[in-house]
């Protein structure tokens, strides 16, 4: 029988960087990078965000498009540095969620689309 559920494990832990970029086009510059260096396993650019924010002591109102990277939790932080020498923004949100389980097949997929830990 497969396995169709798998729990959070201690080792190569998947994770999910949630992101926000100014439009579509630097989403994809980010992830195709990203995905070029095997940091990444898939992003999923989701346009159309309204982000309202406190800013230099003003509220601010903006459009913004959500990106949600799937990879391994020890690539994480390089994922990241990857992504925030390419974000225009002088202070860019990057959230990583653990990834409590799921899937396994899926969960095997992005540790075998990303580079080894080893």
């Amino acid at each position: 029988m497969q396995q169709v559920m798998k729990a959070h494990t201690m080792n190569d832990d998947i994770v999910l960087i949630y992101a926000t970029v100014p439009d579509a086009a630097v989403a994809e510059i980010i992830a195709t990078a990203l995905l070029d260096e095997k940091l990444i396993a898939c992003a999923n650019i989701l346009p159309g965000m309204t982000s309202l924010y406190r800013w230099d002591g003003k509220v601010a109102h903006d459009s913004d498009v959500v990106m949600i990277m799937k990879t391994r939790a020890t690539l994480a932080d390089q994922a990241i540095e990857a992504a925030r020498a390419r974000h225009p923004y002088q202070t860019p949100a990057f959230v990583v969620l653990p990834a409590v389980g799921g899937h396994a097949p899926f969960l095997d997929w992005v540790r075998a689309a990303t580079q080894s830990s080893a």
